[in-house]
């Protein structure tokens, strides 16, 4: 028997095996793909060809859980992106460079292949690939995994990392444990990636944002990730989602409001096929809530709250939940520690739930409306974009803070940033940062 069984490879499974590890407990991670060849697409990571961000607040964590990480991302050629510093169109224009938090952009692939290089090596740490888990059962031990193939697996605590595609509502209903119904709030957003050979050099460009909008409900980004190569994606909600052809790509990066992202791809030599992704709705499943919890298990990453992917917050969020996990076990466990658990991970979640749907619910293909609350909450956070378009230092640092979550939704209320938004809607005139000079260099 092991003490810990983690339900999927992907990173939040990866970074809940490190917790475990890390507290000393003998941790297995199932997987149903098959063991893959180096860094490549695995079939259980759909959106593994999109860009991917670890967020400030990720990178910290990341580095707690397995210390050097950082080193090691760049060491396989991870680019270091200032975001402070990366042109950002925004709904009230350019953001003005300022330097801010860093991350590490490369492709999710080889990220994932250095987190799980790390995670095995951990004393007490393995992995089985192709086994397909189909339901659980209580056992003298803790738990027992059914799996389709091979013998099942025991375990005093069991962790959901399957993500999106998580069964484990059905399965604690086949032993008798009811669970509500999930929150959910789907914008209809698609994604649409192209990566590249080429394209400009790193140290010139860091990368582009064009933010979509309730106004303009379509964007795209271009971030450098290892090998002198770019991810180039177009974004877009309900109708106007992005093609997967390489000339309708083409052509919707061309009418983006500004010529940045389609230099970018011309500037390249495409590698592979556009690479489509959709299944981006924000789901939050509300396990703190059932009465009867069964003690040993638990649930993590999107298996637990997934995000709209456009905020990044995924990643960051599950590397989160496993510090908290790794605490707990550090301490031994004791009664009524899972049901605890969950409540310490729906507090990790609030802000960034918060955060996504209250953006998302302002999109009109979105399902829901907001409430009056979140309205106020939006319109505040959009005047408070305003003031960091027109220069104001303090808005942009607690901009940056809340989009790493690095703060809560309170930094947005301080004394000074009131003033400065009030004098913002009072004041006559506006001096807005312009295009930024960086992307002169590109080609019309």
């Amino acid at each position: 028997m092991t003490d810990v069984v983690v339900l999927g490879a992907s990173l939040a499974g990866l970074w809940t095996a490190a917790a475990a590890a890390g507290a000393g407990a003998r941790v297995v991670i199932l997987d149903r793909d098959p063991a893959p060849a180096g860094a490549a697409l695995r079939a259980g990571v759909p959106q593994g060809a999109q860009p991917h961000v670890l967020l400030h607040r990720g990178l910290r964590a990341g580095e707690e859980l397995l210390p050097g990480l950082r080193g090691d991302l760049a060491a396989v050629g991870g680019i270091s992106v200032d975001t402070g510093r990366l042109p950002w169109l925004g709904e009230h224009g350019w953001l003005p460079a300022q330097s801010s938090y860093d991350v590490v952009s490369l492709t999710r692939p080889l990220f994932e292949r250095v987190v799980r290089t790390r995670v095995l090596a951990l004393p007490g740490a393995g992995i089985r690939w192709g086994v397909r888990a189909v339901g659980l059962a209580r056992c003298e031990a803790g738990w027992r995994v059914r799996v389709a193939e091979g013998s099942d697996v025991t375990a005093s605590l069991v962790v959901d990392a399957t993500g999106r595609s998580t069964r484990l509502r059905t399965w604690l209903s086949e032993i008798g444990v009811d669970t509500p119904d999930p929150l959910t709030v789907d914008a209809r957003l698609g994604y649409a990636t192209q990566l590249l050979e080429g394209g400009p050099d790193p140290r010139d460009l860091p990368g582009v944002v064009l933010q979509a909008t309730p106004q303009s409900p379509v964007g795209g980004l271009a971030l450098p990730v290892e090998g002198r190569r770019w991810l180039v994606t177009a974004m877009g909600f309900g109708a106007q989602r992005p093609p997967r052809d390489a000339d309708g790509f083409a052509a919707f990066l061309a009418a983006l409001p500004d010529h940045a992202l389609s230099a970018i791809l011309h500037s390249g030599r495409p590698v592979g096929e556009v690479a489509v992704h959709r299944q981006t709705g924000n789901r939050r499943q509300r396990y703190a809530r059932v009465p009867d919890w069964p003690e040993g298990l638990l649930a993590v990453g999107d298996a637990l709250c997934c995000f709209d992917p456009i905020y990044g917050q995924g990643i960051t969020v599950s590397a989160c939940e496993a510090l908290r996990l790794r605490t707990a076990l550090a301490a031994g466990a004791r009664a009524g520690d899972t049901r605890r658990l969950l409540r310490d991970f729906e507090r990790i979640v609030d802000f960034p739930w918060a955060v996504a749907i209250g953006q998302d619910l302002q999109m009109p293909s979105s399902t829901g409306q907001q409430s009056r609350a979140q309205a106020a909450v939006s319109a505040w956070a959009s005047q408070v974009g305003r003031r960091a378009v027109e220069g104001d230092r303090r808005a942009h640092r607690v901009l940056m803070r809340a989009y790493h979550l690095e703060s809560s939704a309170a930094a947005l209320l301080h004394p000074a940033l009131v003033a400065s938004v009030a004098l913002g809607l009072v004041s006559r005139t506006s001096t807005r940062a312009p295009r930024p000079e960086v992307l002169d260099g590109l080609a019309a």
